[in-house]
């Protein structure tokens, strides 16, 4: 409208009077601010159930629009900058990068990032799952990696580090306790809808989807992370630390680095270890997939030590076979000597059991005693 219409309407006492409409919803409108007040979030739906017990003869389209107007704004929060000492902190999360299709098998392709808080050096590793154990050998290799370890480690409350958590009570996973006691870290989950404590690996993952992983082609699994490390030693540690625009990341990192703890003599042991039961047949199955064990050992409970190579397969302490690892899916992963010795204990089973056969057959029948009548 022109200001000089809206100048007229607001000089006239009769289109002021108009302004104001009477409503329905005018006799509960103490309630409703009253409502509001003490629960923000609430519905209109839900308030429109509240006001027909009360007897409210309008549409829940009235109630929307009034709840639009005198719902309380949210309070924008405020957060502090975080700062940490060289060598005291590194954060830890997981990341979803679609799909892999190795043989018949679909496998979430995950990506474990561990950046350090001070110098934002970072480590980036693939694996087809996030299971445990890649969780596990992710922290191995990326220490291996930093040829050092930082004080705590910062975790978002994934179920690889925290099983259970009431308040500031955490259970931790004791697997995760394990390897923090060998390599003297502090695991150190955030606090419960804080995000803002893991922005730094955060941040890197978004990094990481857009200046590494967007448009990149790789034969496999291996070819993909042989990048990563190129990447990671090169570009992204090459680029300015965010703490130090004067500075980059591969500066930084070599002064942070005298500062972090040092490795243990010996790496954590990060093989997936299982127990596993075999049938009438020398098979054992593992991750989709079946390999082969001496047939002397079929009906038995056996150890599975697996890593990302290779499958071992134990009797007590005893290794009775070692495969290599298949991501495919029902695949038969076999060593020619098992089923070999297989036939070859069929073959000689028959041929005995001819042999009973043909002994039995050569004896003759015992005579029956004559009695005397």
């Amino acid at each position: 409208m022109h200001h000089d219409t809206v100048r007229l309407a607001i000089a006239t006492e009769p289109a002021r009077q108009a302004l104001y409409r009477p409503s329905q919803l005018d006799p509960f409108l103490p309630l409703i601010r009253e409502t509001l007040a003490q629960y923000p979030r609430l519905r209109a739906t839900r308030l429109h159930e509240m006001l027909k017990s009360r007897g409210y003869p309008g549409s829940a389209v009235q109630v929307r629009r009034l709840v639009r107007l005198l719902r309380p704004s949210a309070t924008p929060t405020a957060y502090l900058r975080l700062r940490t000492l060289a060598g005291e902190q590194a954060q830890v999360d997981w990341a979803h990068f679609g799909k892999l299709t190795v043989g018949r098998a679909v496998r979430p392709l995950m990506a474990f990032v561990m950046v350090l808080s001070y110098s934002r050096q970072l480590f980036l590793r693939f694996y087809l799952g996030a299971a445990m154990n890649y969780f596990i050998r992710g922290h191995v290799e990326a220490f291996a990696s930093f040829n050092s370890v930082p004080r705590v480690l910062l975790y978002d409350n994934l179920k690889s580090a925290v099983l259970e958590r009431s308040g500031d009570a955490i259970r931790f996973h004791p697997t995760l306790l394990e390897l923090a006691a060998h390599y003297r870290f502090e695991p150190r989950p955030v606090a419960v809808a804080r995000g803002n404590e893991k922005g730094r690996v955060e941040r890197t993952i978004r990094y990481v989807r857009d200046a590494f992983f967007a448009a990149r082609t790789f034969r496999d699994l291996d070819d993909l992370n042989a990048q990563a490390d190129a990447w990671c030693q090169g570009a992204a540690a090459d680029r300015l630390c965010p703490e130090d625009r004067a500075r980059t990341v591969r500066t930084v990192f070599a002064e942070e680095q005298p500062r972090l703890l040092a490795l243990p003599e010996n790496p954590f042991p990060a093989e997936e270890r299982i127990e596993v039961s075999v049938s009438k047949t020398p098979y054992v199955r593992f991750d989709l997939n079946d390999y082969t064990v001496p047939h002397t050992h079929v009906n038995r409970t056996l150890t599975v030590l697996a890593t990302l190579d290779t499958v071992r397969i134990l009797d007590g302490p005893e290794v009775i076979a070692t495969h290599p690892r298949s991501f495919d899916r029902d695949a038969q992963i076999e060593i020619q000597a098992h089923v070999e010795d297989l036939v070859t204990h069929k073959r000689a089973a028959r041929a005995r059991r001819a042999q009973d056969r043909f002994r039995l057959s050569q004896t003759p029948a015992p005579r029956r005693p004559i009695h005397a009548r």
